[in-house]
């Protein structure tokens, strides 16, 4: 505390402390507006204390398991992720990790003790081995960036940790829709355009639920029949300006460029000259949207937001979502909820997803001959075995062949009434 000097200044106190020299001349910190002496001296001691551990408010030998995650979250999380997976992995640290672990300090968790916990949550709960795993991953996350990004820790504890071989883990099976299933959904939607069109472009190109959902028609090339693949769209929670944001692809090799079948071609092209219509029919109660830039503490756009148009003005900067409601509202991915609670309830397809049309076209594309390595390109995987990555070459030409195998095996009567889109 001597090295940190309190004086007053008029009616406010300021804290003041000598810091290294810079070429050959004294330097000092200083900061006042503080209203008692206390307040100042307080403030003064926690800088001092950061400036003697570089810029960090603790030392490593002191801090606590939970509070490393916080500042993990942060500093290393918010900073490299994705949205929603800092959000799956707060909720990881905030029920299992923390809970569990948080009241040890970092610095004195050892392999014996972390190889336990993850024993015991796989004895307590019943997930499937892929949530173990996300759980196992945020863990060893956590302490490869304590020891090699933040020098906390000179050891890391979980470099040799392993899920457990345990026959009990809860099988993970995605859901395979078959003809039969996708004729009854389209065949109930029939009257929902915006819901089966989207349906279609998920089946036909095996994109994701964000992707789809983030979709403009300056991404659609029905000149050349190419859907180029750049955005994802998350939610986060609602305020005055809606709730919805568009980022980038889950990965690099997530944008990428997808060939449009003909079946695809043909519902794309009849929905985008029904969208025209609506458009000109509801007029100036249409609605339009635009993009908003969010920017973090530094000034650094770090997010595009999705805000709609003042008095649903069409402007120079309107984003032209694909799928929207009849009166231009978008609503995300929320097009595909009330839909597939009647999946569920009154269709009985139990267990179905609409992203589960993303394996669906895997599956059946490779059971149909097409190489693994151009399903991996169309969905923008980037690794998979490794005879597979070295041996098997793909092109532009073999992934439209695998579209076109693929539309030969998903073709009926329904998928081409609905995509029609009659007005």
């Amino acid at each position: 505390m001597a090295n940190v000097n309190i004086r007053r200044r008029g009616k406010v106190y300021q804290y003041q402390f000598e810091v290294a020299p810079i070429n050959g001349k004294r330097k000092q910190v200083t900061k006042s507006g503080y209203k008692t002496k206390l307040e100042a001296q307080e403030a003064g001691i926690k800088a001092y204390n950061e400036y003697l551990s570089t810029g960090l408010v603790f030392k490593e030998n002191q801090i606590s398991y939970s509070d490393y995650l916080d500042y993990w979250l942060e500093n290393y999380c918010c900073l490299n992720l994705k949205y929603n997976t800092i959000q799956t992995y707060t909720t990881i640290v905030n029920k299992y990790l923390k809970p569990n672990l948080g009241m040890y300090r970092l610095s004195s968790l050892t392999s014996v003790k972390l190889n336990s916990f993850i024993s015991e949550i796989c004895m307590k709960y019943s997930f499937s081995r892929a949530y173990f795993s996300n759980i196992l991953k945020v863990l060893k996350g956590s302490f490869r960036e304590a020891c090699d990004v933040y020098g906390f820790i000179k050891y890391n504890p979980t470099i040799t940790l392993r899920l457990p071989k345990i026959d009990e883990f809860k099988e993970d099976i995605k859901h395979i829709y078959t003809q039969d299933e996708i004729d009854k959904i389209l065949q109930r939607f029939n009257n929902d355009d915006t819901f089966t069109c989207a349906f279609l472009t998920s089946c036909y190109t095996g994109m994701r639920t964000g992707e789809v959902c983030a979709l403009t028609w300056n991404d659609i090339d029905l000149v050349n029949r190419v859907i180029h693949i750049s955005h994802n769209v998350y939610d986060k929670k609602k305020d005055e300006k809606g709730r919805w944001f568009l980022g980038t692809t889950k990965t690099v090799t997530g944008t990428r460029k997808v060939h449009i079948s003909n079946t695809l071609f043909n519902a794309l092209r009849n929905y985008q000259k029904k969208q025209f219509y609506l458009k000109n029919l509801y007029g100036k109660d249409y609605h339009y949207y635009h993009l908003e830039d969010v920017k973090n503490k530094f000034g650094k756009v770090v997010e595009h937001r999705i805000v709609e148009n003042e008095n649903n003005l069409l402007t120079v900067d309107t984003i032209n979502f694909v799928f929207t409601r009849e009166n231009g509202i978008y609503s995300g991915t929320d097009i595909t909820k009330y839909p597939y609670s009647i999946v569920h309830n009154e269709l009985g397809i139990k267990k179905c997803r609409f992203y589960d049309l993303r394996g669906s076209y895997a599956t059946k594309s490779l059971k149909n001959g097409v190489e693994i390595r151009d399903i991996a390109d169309i969905l923008g995987h980037k690794n998979i075995e490794t005879t597979e990555n070295y041996y098997i070459s793909s092109s532009k030409e073999s992934r439209k062949d695998a579209n076109d195998i693929f539309e030969k095996t998903t073709h009926s009567e329904i998928i081409e009434k609905i995509s029609n889109y009659r007005y």
